[in-house]
């Protein structure tokens, strides 16, 4: 049997695991909704749709794994976490299913007029879905007042200074990885304007996480002590400098996708210096992974769950992308557009 301790970690792991999943793949998708709101050529949005239209409901499997994952495995996180932030959760929902419906029904119209506002719809849902985010992890680092598992806070120190930074970083980010599948998935014109957001979009987005980690130094003496560590900030120093330097080499490539390759990389770094910066706790200031940890029994149930469930979202998500793998052709231009 494994020790009780060991339990809580891999139930960490396992919901660490499902958060990142979920901003690597649905955050690529917000990426191309941003940028598609931009984009006044109504052939390139159309495979921009195109693009995440058949994969970014699967995509979202792991928001569902992250949450349920949440309440069962560290159900005293969660009863902290849901006051503090049912403002930006809900905002969050409600851009999510407004980008499905944008992005399922913008084909059931021929009035141009009406597709292009429904394809700003989809970019502010994509921006609103994108910020919350930010702004919850933002709110998640900086700290949430708690006592004896209780939210003591006044539910609005997610628009502090700190978390609607990061809102903006995440923003960023997202669209700068769907410029990147963009450039993957398209060709011609498209490739070639996706090719110089994501130029645009990298110096932006590595200078604002920069900051962005400076500033997480000043907010305690604990965060500025594990960041500091020479083997934390050699090892990280090293991988996004060698991941920058590629992603700007990897344009002269054969291989389309290794830009994007090369910016989930930065992304899978900023997310790992996130939890080494705030364990072993789970709700910053003070509740621990192990405080807030659910019985045994739980987890183990759990953990068997996400055992069976994680292969089977993986297959899911794998099938989806060979299925619909290749360039992405954006239809004739017609006199209408």
């Amino acid at each position: 049997m494994l020790d009780g301790d060991v339990i809580v970690l891999l139930s960490a792991a396992a919901l660490a695991f499902s958060v990142l999943s979920y901003v690597l793949l649905d955050g690529t998708d917000l990426g191309v909704g941003i940028l598609l709101g931009f984009t006044r050529c109504a052939r390139r949005r159309r495979a921009m749709a195109v693009s995440i239209l058949p994969i970014w409901d699967a995509n979202e499997t792991w928001l569902v794994l992250g949450g349920g994952g949440l309440l069962a495995l560290f159900p005293l996180a969660y009863a902290v976490l849901l006051p503090a932030l049912y403002l930006p959760f809900i905002a969050m929902f409600l851009a999510l299913i407004i980008r499905a419906m944008a992005l399922e029904f913008r084909d059931y119209t021929q009035s141009m007029s009406i597709k292009r506002g429904i394809d700003t719809l989809h970019m502010c849902a994509s921006l609103l879905a994108g910020g919350c985010q930010g702004a919850a992890l933002g709110t998640l680092v900086q700290g949430i007042a708690q006592q004896n598992g209780q939210f003591t806070g006044s539910g609005w120190e997610w628009i502090s200074p700190f978390p609607l930074y990061c809102a903006a970083v995440l923003v960023v980010g997202y669209a700068w990885l769907g410029a990147c599948w963009l450039y993957w998935r398209s060709e011609s014109d498209l490739q070639q304007s996706s090719r110089r957001q994501a130029h645009v979009l990298c110096v932006a987005t590595f200078v604002l996480v920069i900051i962005l980690l400076f500033w997480t130094f000043g907010l305690s003496p604990a965060y500025a002590q594990r960041l500091s560590n020479p083997v934390v900030m050699g090892s990280a120093g090293g991988i996004a400098l060698i991941a920058f330097i590629g992603f700007w080499a990897s344009f002269r490539s054969r291989y389309d996708v290794m830009p994007l390759l090369c910016a989930l990389t930065l992304f899978v770094l900023a997310f790992t210096l996130m939890v080494i910066t705030i364990f072993p706790l789970i709700v910053p200031p003070s509740l621990t992974l192990f405080a807030a940890a659910s019985s045994r029994t739980s987890q183990t149930f759990m953990l068997a769950g996400f055992a069976l469930l994680m292969p089977v979202t993986f297959f899911y998500n794998t099938y989806g992308f060979r299925i619909f793998s290749g360039k992405i052709h954006p239809p004739k231009a017609r006199s209408s557009e």
